[in-house]
């Protein structure tokens, strides 16, 4: 294949590489595209509504990464090898190398490989994982399980020795001085602060969305920002900003009757995804054919493949591959752990070390959590004001400290969402937040479910609570007083602008027999047992601010329907959500379904150049004069993406489909000729078991209207790009003698059985850059209340009914709804009371952390049989799907902590809340 991207083009110049990238299959020793495909010809018939990926799964099919072996590849040899990534548990001695004489001899590899034999090779990390891709000898390690080497084994027995060996001894590894650890810059430091103007309707003062993000240009010794601004010439704009953040803290520290002022810190702790696969992937360079084959499993197959190439394009022609074939398997769970993870890299390496033998690197439980990403501590101060006369709040300050651990990875990102939602569902008129991502030596931290708004908005929830009852206003009449409705404006000074649910939220909880009869439940309690009732609700965005999607429709003369689409399966049933959004403008579900797919869309000749977040407005308007050119190509499947992004530009090609392919077909069935008035009301049709229906028309069988589109050489196939920066990307296209205009970016159609051919946009309008000063516009909402049993003395507490109601627009699947709100509810629960990960050397990092350690959420720990889930409608039959998966799990855990404040009278601050924790305060 020819790489569409334009790094790819100018990646193939440096380094000689072609790319090809897929999705991998549950069936093995096929032919790929025999064998990729969802639900399968096999399968259809069984579909119906239920999951395409069902079958397969329910089945054991071969379908995630750590299914496959060599044997299961068509072409491969049959047998694999293995490979260790050892990794370090130490990081303030100087590493020393590895101590193979004390590994038993059938416990050896067959070849180490390390930071020397890396640097030999020029073989690179790329920026996003900057630092050593092995720590080299000589050196302190930077990081608690950092990579020191590269084991690779011909046999499996050889390899499992060694694994046990190494886990076990730590003598494997060498260190000698003690140095301390190693220091680094911080990741990000950011400051967000807003003066809203004297009406609701006025110009803010000051706002990010006006004067941009800022951050302070000076540090203390310690590597702390500097966050008051100073009398200097330099950093104007940061001066500007602060001075107007430490008025509204001036105006928190001052003493006034009028104004309840509550200052809290609050601590969240680290935790892993805890996915039920490890990471794992397959590879195999086939010396002869310069051909590096990979299966992998990840969220984001774009920027492994990207990140692959950087590695491979400075080496010498010996080493660099003339090819990168790259397989992507379905994922056994991700929660953002998946996301632009360095796991690729090192597969990438044991195959490119062990040339001519497909060899296998798979994380047992140990490694996974001394090396996978982990979700971010945080430190947070918070200051609120809020009148007592009117009950509404005046002001808010925070400051954030986050735990980035040894490699930055998303830390700016988590640290600025995090921030930009510390005020939560709330209108407030002063706000002031820093927020710093520190370097640490401990286990990397990055994308995970809820993504630093999980950790502010509990703060805030919490807080919320305490000044109710400090100001002895009911819970929820308190938050409806300060609501951000629809029209105003968040933190950063934009108002959102997609539907605000939070009134009928707060409607449904306190009307709810959970809150409603919290104080009978509570009198009525039984001796020993202490009760307690709380709520929460909190906003969570959905999408990145560059967010895109491929999708490619097609339909055969027999009516059989094929959907490829680049999002990634990895439990969140995506495909099935692209097959029923577009079943619902082609008539049927779909026989085949392909996801995690780059390589069906090169028609489009998309380009790229520059960073979608960071270009200037001029930079943006001359690259789109190239009629192919878009600000992203594909994305990272996260960010509650998936219903909202990753069905968009499938949806659309599908919309073209049938306009230009299926109506004119249909039209001719019928004998409407041109110019009757029915010829343009396509949108009036709709479509019933198989049929086309139209008032006053005979019913049309979908199958005959895919014959006469074939036999009409009507346009029977469309692939489509959508790009979204917070607002979707607009475009028009010649069809049918018309501009056609629609929310995609790239469009290019087949007619009868031809090739697919791209069509030149007429028009195009592309979100203005500025909106990357946007904090939130897309946005879901939801609410929780929780019933708690304590028992007195021990400390256990028992969910005894819970109760979560949520929108999330259009609802594609709605029995994926309901499980992604009960995982929800369930990690809530984990993060709220069970899980914890200690920093340092008495973390995960140190090599020795399993499910013996790391306790989550089972179901003894969950009301199975008293949790109700509901989900608010749509408020118009146009209103698109909305991203839920992470907003479900943030109210979970405040409704859990204001829940534990009722029945026991002690407020606490930091989590997990623990029985041990709990019986402490109860004695």
């Amino acid at each position: 294949m020819q790489p569409t991207r334009r790094e790819f083009v100018r990646w193939v110049a440096a380094s000689g590489l072609t790319l090809a990238l897929a999705r991998l299959s549950p069936a093995g020793a096929l032919p790929f595209e025999a064998s990729q495909t969802l639900p399968g010809p096999a399968n259809a018939p069984l579909i119906g509504r239920a999951r395409i990926d069902g079958v397969a799964k329910v089945t054991g099919a071969k379908l995630y990464a750590s299914d496959f072996r060599a044997a299961d590849m068509e072409g491969w040899p049959a047998t694999t090898a293995h490979a260790l990534l050892v990794r370090t548990p130490d990081a303030s001695h100087v590493y020393e190398g590895l101590n193979l004489d004390a590994l038993p001899p059938q416990a050896r590899p067959t070849k180490v490989v390390g930071a020397t034999d890396v640097a030999a090779a020029a073989l690179r990390a790329p920026p996003f994982y900057a630092g050593d891709l092995f720590c080299p000898v000589g050196q302190t390690p930077l990081y608690l399980g950092q990579p020191v080497a590269l084991l690779l084994f011909e046999s499996f027995d050889a390899y499992d020795r060694a694994r046990i060996a190494f886990r076990d001894n730590r003598a494997l590894l060498r260190f000698g001085a003690e140095t301390g650890p190693r220091t680094g810059p911080n990741y990000a430091a950011l400051r967000f602060t807003r003066i809203a103007g004297p009406t609701p309707g006025a110009p803010d003062v000051y706002s990010p969305l006006q004067q941009g993000w800022i951050s302070p240009g000076f540090t203390e010794d310690s590597g702390r920002p500097i966050w008051r601004p100073l009398p200097t010439a330099e950093g104007g704009d940061y001066a500007r900003g602060a001075t107007y953040g430490e008025e509204i803290r001036a105006l928190l520290a001052a003493e006034s009757s009028d104004l309840l002022v509550l200052k809290r810190d609050f601590q969240t702790q680290s935790v892993d995804p805890m996915f039920l696969e490890p990471e794992c992937g397959l590879g195999w360079y086939e010396e002869g054919a310069g051909a590096l084959h990979l299966v992998l499993g990840v969220q984001s197959p774009f920027e492994a493949a990207e990140a692959l190439d950087y590695m491979l394009a400075e080496a010498p022609a010996t080493v660099r591959p003339k090819r990168l074939d790259l397989d992507f398997a379905s994922l056994g769970g991700g929660f953002g752990g998946r996301d632009h993870t360095p796991f690729p890299l090192y597969a990438g390496l044991a195959a490119l070390f062990l040339p001519g033998r497909p060899i296998r690197l798979a994380h047992d439980r140990y490694q996974q959590f001394q090396g996978g990403i982990k979700r971010h501590a945080f430190h947070m101060r918070s200051q609120i004001g809020i009148d007592r006369a009117t009950g509404l709040i005046s002001a808010f300050a925070a400051d954030h400290v986050l735990d980035g651990g040894g490699l930055a990875n998303y830390s700016p990102s988590v640290a600025t969402v995090g921030a930009t939602a510390a005020t939560g569902i709330y209108s407030i008129p002063k706000v002031d937040v820093t927020t710093v991502a520190e370097h640490t030596r401990g286990v990397t931290a990055g994308s995970m479910r809820g993504y630093g708004t999980l950790q502010t908005m509990t703060a805030i929830e919490t807080l919320i609570d305490e000044a109710a009852t400090a100001l002895k206003i009911d819970p929820v009449d308190l938050r409806r007083r300060n609501l951000l409705t629809a029209g105003g404006r968040t933190m950063t000074g934009n108002p959102w602008t997609v539907s605000v649910r939070t009134p009928e939220i707060l409607d449904k909880l306190d009307a709810h027999p959970i809150w409603r009869d919290r104080a009978a439940r509570k009198a009525a309690a039984p001796a020993g047992v202490l009760v307690g009732t709380g709520l929460a609700c909190c906003t969570k965005d959905y999408g990145t601010g560059a967010d895109c999607s491929l999708g490619r429709v097609e339909i055969d003369a027999q009516g059989h329907v094929t959907l490829h689409a680049d999002s990634v399966e990895m439990g969140n049933g995506i495909g099935t959500a692209i097959a029923r959004r577009v079943a619902a403008i082609l008539g049927q579900t779909a026989d085949a379904v392909t996801v995690a797919r780059i390589d069906t869309f090169q028609e489009l000749g998309l380009v790229t150049s520059g960073d979608p977040y960071s270009m200037t407005q001029a930079t943006q308007d001359a690259a789109a004069k190239n009629p192919r050119w878009v600000p992203a190509i594909s994305s990272a499947t996260s960010a509650s993406i998936g219903a909202h992004v990753g069905t968009q530009a499938a949806a659309q090609a599908a919309r073209v489909l049938f306009r230009f392919g299926l109506w004119p077909a249909a039209l001719d069935l019928w004998g409407i000729k041109a110019g009757d008035p029915r010829e343009f009301l396509w949108e009036e049709a709709f479509w019933q078991d198989g049929f086309l229906i139209m008032s006053g028309l005979p019913p049309l069988a979908q199958t005959a209207i895919a014959a006469e589109a074939h036999a009409r050489k009507g346009i029977t196939g469309a692939m489509a790009h959508a790009f979204s920066r917070w607002a979707w990307a607009q475009a028009a296209f010649p069809l049918g003698g018309l501009d056609w205009a629609a929310e995609i970016d790239a469009l290019a159609v087949r007619q009868g059985d031809g090739p697919f051919e791209v069509l030149d946009r007429s028009f195009v309008f592309f979100p203005p850059t500025d909106y990357n000063r946007i904090g939130t516009a897309f946005t879901s909402s939801c609410g929780t209340a929780v019933r708690v049993e304590i028992n007195v003395p021990g400390g256990e507490i028992r969910i005894a009914q819970a109760y979560s109601v949520f929108e999330c627009g259009e609802v594609l699947v709605p029995e994926l709804v309901q499980g992604q709100a009960q995982g929800g509810f369930a990690m809530g629960v984990g993060y709220a009371l069970l899980e914890n990960l200690p920093p340092f050397e008495d973390g995960p990092g140190n090599g020795q952390w399993n499910l013996g350690d790391y306790v989550i959420a089972r179901a003894s720990d969950l009301p199975l049989h008293a949790l109700e889930i509901e989900v608010l409608p749509p408020v118009s039959p146009k209103e698109p799907p909305k991203g839920m998966a992470e907003v479900v799990m943030i109210p979970v855990v405040p409704a859990l902590l204001n829940a534990i404040f009722d029945a026991t009278g002690h407020r606490f601050q930091s989590l997990p809340v623990t029985s041990a924790m709990l019986r402490k305060v109860i004695s």
